[in-house]
Order: structure tokens, then sequence, then C-alpha cells
């Protein structure tokens, strides 16, 4: 989901730490260590890396080209692989038969088939290109605010991840109930207060 898009979906976080240093020059080596790889031949079912938020396929940090004003703006990429389940049916099939007229034999323990669809899916992953997805994000470092442009379960658990491993800095989403503990400046009998609420039902 992309920043300019016409239509998005925001997650909202407060970012918890400090960073050590130039602001800038801290996340622009987090950024180059954790970049997405050029090289897009691996059999992982799924690659993640930092890429640029002008051009998602040549991840350039260089000059500090992520920093827009007092906000820092780039993206993450997930690269994932998916194989029609027919796909491997069809290739297993083929391998199990191969194996048999070779062999002489006419069955395989289970560890064998294991072993052969494992060689299957590993094959098959190396063969096709993977599908990317690009996640804009803001970050205002002074007000320790982030923006991140999904609301995807999957996509905001690998950002989540993936940010404090490459930042040290951990994220805290933001919704109704942590906004009003981190935000509202609350005191300490209404924080207590704040605790004892309980999600209610809406009835019709």
């Amino acid at each position: 989901m992309g920043l300019l898009s016409s239509r998005i979906s925001i997650t909202r976080y407060k970012v918890s730490g400090q960073l050590d240093g130039s602001v800038h020059e801290t996340v622009y080596q987090g950024l180059k260590q954790h970049a997405m790889p050029k090289i897009e031949d691996d059999g992982s079912e799924a690659i993640v890396g930092w890429t640029s938020f002008e051009n998602p396929y040549a991840p350039n940090f260089e000059g500090y080209s992520f920093v827009f004003g007092a906000y820092m703006v780039f993206a993450m990429r997930i690269d994932k692989k998916s194989i029609p389940p027919k796909l491997i049916q069809k290739h297993y099939a083929l391998e199990i038969a191969k194996h048999l007229a070779d062999t002489g034999r006419h069955f395989l323990s289970g560890n064998e088939k294991k072993a052969i669809k494992e060689h299957i899916v590993n094959t098959l992953n190396r063969r096709i290109p993977a599908t990317p997805n690009v996640y804009d994000l803001a970050w205002h470092y002074q007000e320790a605010s982030l923006w991140f442009f999904s609301n995807l379960k999957s996509a905001n658990e690998a950002f989540e991840t993936f940010f404090i491993k490459s930042f040290g800095l951990q994220l805290i989403r933001l919704f109704p109930y942590t906004t009003a503990d981190l935000i509202a400046g609350l005191s300490s009998g209404e924080r207590d207060l704040l605790l004892k609420l309980t999600p209610s039902q809406s009835e019709e």
C-alpha cells in the first residue's frame, strides 16, 4: 500500500527509545545493512528488506535521500513466492514415479516421500519469481511517531520485527487503549480505571 495511493490504510505507531549519535546517519546505516538484496534468485519463500520510497525496485539511500523535512520516508518490501499446490502435486507425482522406476521398487517410505517433496518445493522456489509487495512509512523521529501504510496483519508483524532488528527501537501500535495510556497524560488513578476496562459488545 503506497503513501500516494488514492486509497490507503494506515497503522500508527509510537517509537520507543532513542538512537545513538546522528539520527540520519544511524538510520542510513540500518537501511543500508538491511536493504532489499539485489540478487533475486534466492530459494527462500519470502525476503524482507528496506527500499526507497521513490524507487522501490532499486534501493538507494545515498545522500540521505529518505529525509523529507522533519520526516524520514522509506519503504519495506516483501518479495514472496507462492507456488500453486497443483504444480507441486504434478512434479511430486512425476518424481515419485521416476524414483520407483529407477529403483525397481513398488513403494517408498514416508521419509523418502517427505525428502522428495521438500526437494520439489526447493527447486520450484528457485525457478518461480517472487511477487513484490511494497509498504511505505513516514517516521517523525522528534515526535517518536510513525505511520505505516498498511493494516494487513502479516505485513505489520513483519514490519515490527524488522524495524527493531534494523534500528534497535521498539514499536508500540496505537489504538484507542494505547493512545489513551501513552498520549492522554492520564493520572495514576485514571490509568488504574483504564486497566479495568473490558471490551463491550453492542446490541443491535
